[in-house]
């Protein structure tokens, strides 16, 4: 437990100094984030190793699968943001990593999970990355939207100044889905070489909007590549293949695990 408020409470900061930095228009300042930030993510994902230490394996329902996607997505804005490049989104990702994080600790402990072969865990591993990945890819597209927004009314507001160009902005939202469209495809390759019964009753409907999240960023590569996609066709096909992929995983286990009561 007091790792978790550690934790919660790193992340807080971390995000108070990135507000106070986008508020000051000082991008130098905002490279205090990074220690409380790195220090969160240790804090997040030690809480996680000693909770499945107690509980003899590896816990992957709802409240800890959502956990350790928001620390899939923390990890990945401060690797991003170290290099400079989006440290603002730290602002949304970090209180949202947080709040997952204390979820996982006030609802979400199974006392004797399911142990699970190594096939498995490495398609449930793929699985997470895949969706953290995507999730930031998603957010990235929800800037670009509200940048080109802002610029075509003329609005120049201060949190402007700690995002990128536009054109910056945009070939790292195509960047992270190329890894995240990678990273969802070995999770269903792993899916329909390991998982037994994929197409059982309560698997069917998670492996078909899978599948249709999986054909819809392919699909936005491929026009982005062939046509030259980029705007708002772009962020419109992010958030429909992301909502999807929403729907697919954490929609069933939610329908599953919280509403019928089954693992």
């Amino acid at each position: 437990m007091t790792i978790v408020l550690i934790a919660v409470a790193l992340y807080l900061v971390a995000t108070g100094q990135l507000v106070a930095a986008v508020r000051n228009g000082d991008g130098r300042s905002a490279r205090w984030w990074l220690l409380p930030a790195n220090l969160a993510v240790l804090g997040h994902g030690l809480a996680h190793l000693l909770a499945w230490r107690n509980a003899g394996g590896a816990d992957l329902h709802f409240f800890a699968a959502l956990s350790l996607v928001g620390l899939g997505m923390a990890a990945l804005t401060a690797i991003v943001g170290a290099s400079g490049r989006m440290a603002a989104l730290g602002v949304v990702v970090f209180p949202l990593s947080a709040l997952m994080l204390a979820g996982y600790q006030l609802y979400g402990h199974v006392q004797h999970p399911e142990p699970l072969d190594w096939r498995l865990q490495l398609h449930a591993w793929l699985a997470l990355l895949a969706y953290a990945t995507l999730a930031v890819a998603a957010l990235f597209a929800l800037m670009l939207w509200l940048q080109e927004r802002a610029l075509r009314r003329r609005e120049f507001h201060r949190w402007l100044r700690a995002l990128p160009p536009l054109v910056e902005l945009e070939s790292l939202l195509f960047r992270t889905i190329g890894v995240g469209f990678a990273l969802l495809t070995a999770t269903l390759l792993t899916g329909v070489l390991f998982v037994e019964n994929l197409f059982a009753q309560h698997l069917v409907h998670k492996t078909v909007l899978s599948v249709l999240s999986w054909l819809a960023f392919g699909g936005l590569l491929l026009g982005r590549w062939r046509y030259g996609w980029r705007g708002t066709v772009a962020v419109r096909w992010t958030l429909a293949a992301m909502i999807l992929l929403v729907l697919a995983f954490f929609g069933s286990k939610f329908v599953l695990e919280l509403v019928l009561q089954r693992v």
